[in-house]
């Protein structure tokens, strides 16, 4: 795809390639789709970015609020006479009734609903500033193998202002399921507490220095965050002597797996990538429920176990240490867990608690699991972080293991994810690997699932930006640090099941951003009543999803 002739240099249109789930955004060495930030001008301005199941993908749409006209997002899919909608959503947080060929004459001579939503914003609720997702062994391997100017565009796409502004990466402290082998620091000796052998980076975490290097120059990112986690301590440190299965950290190793954070936080710095926090370990009940199912890198704490080792080892080692501003973040594992998992952590050392700075979750069962856990936890908790620091899709079994390139059912989940989350107190949102190969990988264990950019890693030249990366964009792109939830309220949404949703956030600029799903098979019509700048009004086409900017 040729750039647009008079186009700024970052107003680059989404060159789309239909797929068989759907369509992506094709990347080349010489092209990449990218938006340049909105800017409101005056206070009249009104913009709305959109993306859509027809192939809209940060479509701008301005329109001046002075004229009362309704703002109408254009979208050819309503209008395309051959055009059959291939789905009707039932059930908000799980499935679809398929129904193909739905005569579009039944969608024309339907009348268009109209949904009011109120926005206040003196009602204000957390701090959104984390967007991110995770540096794997997987991804540092797939970006070495593409040619330097598809790195740069993967780097820009998703850290720089104009692609979608993450700040933030999660890495391993050692290897993890994204990796080409299971792997630790100080794997030999075997039974040495003084870690004598943990004395510089291992290459492959060099090269993720390396790379994170150019990754700040090319985004142009002044302070990125890291927040390191661990899957597994060096097997001589387990009670089971091996990477998975049923295993713990052996009692008389705890003063040295904090030693093992702590050295690693040091090395880091050393290279000048300080590292921003850490977690307690990654998902700790794979070692002790889910080694049935769970077959790569897992080390198992029991809640009351945890607790000991972060009130008597790890939260005074790093605490009385010279990175005692890191952030410590407790559980890192699923919904279910919660609040009890922090409970029970009290009941075993009452001070432990203390010690976290923040609440890490994981996503992979939040379709099954209310959202009224965490908000159990954020009541008995409510001066912590609260983040969520791993999501993937295709990792359940009766899902595609593995990517659906273009696919935009998968694209809304992540829609409807991350509005639930933003709505219950989460301060931002960690993804799981930036990329991944055509299958989902490549892993150890083959452990395949989807991430929001495909490498084409067969022919290293291309890379395709799937609808879940827009989805996650809707968010990150337009919510920049320090930006804060307002209510936004449907107030006649009816029936619970209706597929439109929206959350709102002041910016730091004073500045409003509206994000609205409608997952319909119709478009809507949306009149906003905004507390200071009153009506506004909008036509959403069917299956879209959109950020409004106004002030």
């Amino acid at each position: 795809m040729k750039r647009i002739a008079g186009a700024p240099d970052w107003q680059l249109p989404c060159d789309l390639r239909e797929t068989s789930h759907g369509s992506v955004c094709v990347c080349n060495s010489t092209y990449c789709d990218y938006l340049e930030p909105p800017q409101l001008t005056d206070i009249s301005q009104i913009v709305v970015i959109s993306s859509s199941k027809d192939g809209l993908r940060f479509k701008k749409t301005t329109g001046d609020l002075s004229e009362k006209k309704p703002i109408t997002i254009d979208d050819k899919q309503f209008t395309d006479e051959n055009f059959k909608p291939d789905a009707i959503v039932v059930d908000q947080e799980r499935a679809w009734l398929q129904l193909a060929n739905i005569p579009q004459s039944l969608f024309i001579n339907a009348s268009i609903k109209t949904y009011r939503i109120s926005v206040k914003r003196e009602q204000s609720f957390q701090n959104v500033s984390i967007f991110g997702g995770a540096f794997t062994g997987t991804v540092s391997y797939l970006l070495k193998e593409l040619p330097e100017e598809l790195q740069d565009h993967v780097y820009r796409s998703y850290f720089h202002p104009v692609g979608i502004a993450y700040n933030t990466i999660r890495m391993s402290i050692g290897g993890s399921d994204f990796d080409m082998e299971p792997w630790a620091y100080n794997e030999l000796p075997l039974h040495d507490p003084k870690l004598s052998n943990f004395t510089e980076l291992d290459p492959r975490d060099l090269q993720k220095v390396e790379q994170l290097k150019r990754l700040k120059t090319i985004a142009k990112v002044d302070t990125l965050k890291i927040m390191g986690a661990a899957w597994s301590a060096p097997t001589w440190m387990k009670s089971n002597n091996r990477w998975t299965g049923f295993g713990q950290l052996k009692s008389e190793y705890y003063q040295t797996w904090a030693l093992y954070h702590l050295k690693f936080l040091e090395l880091m710095r050393a290279k000048n990538m300080p590292i921003w926090a850490i977690s307690t370990g990654n998902e700790p009940l794979n070692g002790v429920i889910g080694f049935f199912f769970v077959h790569f890198m897992s080390m198992g704490w029991t809640p009351w176990q945890q607790a000991i080792w972060l009130n008597d080892n790890l939260g005074p080692t790093i605490r009385n240490s010279a990175e005692s501003k890191v952030l410590i973040f407790g559980n890192d594992d699923q919904r279910y867990t919660y609040p009890t998992w922090f409970r029970r952590m009290r009941s075993s050392r009452n001070n432990s608690l203390s010690y976290l700075d923040g609440l890490a979750v994981h996503w992979y069962w939040d379709e099954l699991i209310a959202p009224q856990l965490i908000d159990q936890a954020h009541t008995d908790m409510p001066n912590k972080l609260l983040l969520n620091t791993e999501s993937c899709i295709g990792d359940k079994p009766w899902q595609t293991h593995g990517p659906e390139l273009g696919s935009w059912q998968r694209g809304e989940s992540y829609m409807r994810a991350y509005t639930q989350d933003l709505t219950h107190n989460f301060n931002g949102w960690l993804d799981w690997n930036l990329v991944l190969d055509e299958q989902g990988g490549p892993n150890y264990i083959k452990n395949f699932v989807d991430a929001p950019i495909i490498v084409n890693a067969t022919s290293r030249a291309e890379i395709y930006k799937q609808p879940i990366f827009y989805a996650i964009g809707h968010f990150s792109k337009f919510l920049p640090p320090e930006s804060v939830r307002i209510e936004t309220r449907i107030e006649n949404q009816g029936n619970p099941f209706t597929q439109l949703s929206v959350v709102g956030f002041q910016r730091p600029d004073g500045s409003v951003a509206l994000i609205i799903y409608n997952g319909q098979n119709l478009p809507v019509d949306v009149a906003l009543d905004d507390s200071q700048r009153g009506a506004i009004q909008l036509r959403l086409p069917p299956r879209s999803w959109h950020t409004v900017l106004y002030k």
